[in-house]
């Protein structure tokens, strides 16, 4: 795919988020963000469920055929380096469905075996 990429990083799918879903490492916890952002974007729940950690991911996983997400904003990162074992990352995702609306989260990532994961959201104060 040649378009550009849904996590709107300004790269195309090929260069961003196109190799992290067939497989390569993601660099940073914010490239696994931005990348789990297209697989929601693209309906890739597979994708989805492999980078979610064991301990937190769920057995299955349905995504919404009427959400169409289509921005990402990115608000902060903590750690999530290439040489950290964990970190965090703000973000706020917008969607358009029978409804426009936004989520707002604060994401914890782990790197485990040179692969970072998703963990859980924090909970908002």
């Amino acid at each position: 795919m040649t378009t550009r990429c849904p996590c709107l990083s300004g790269e195309t799918y090929d260069v961003c988020c196109g190799p992290i879903h067939a497989g390569a490492p993601a660099p940073t916890a914010e490239r696994l963000m931005r990348s789990r952002f297209s697989a929601f974007a693209l309906g890739d729940a597979d994708y989805l469920l492999r980078s979610w950690h064991p301990s937190t991911r769920p057995v299955t996983l349905e995504l919404d055929p009427g959400l169409r997400w289509y921005r990402l904003d990115i608000e902060s990162t903590e750690r999530g380096g290439p040489f950290d074992v964990d970190g965090v990352v703000a973000f706020t995702a917008y969607y358009k469905g029978s409804e426009r609306g936004s989520l707002h989260e604060v994401s914890r990532f782990v790197r485990e075996g040179g692969d970072w994961f998703y963990v859980d959201a924090l909970p908002q104060s």
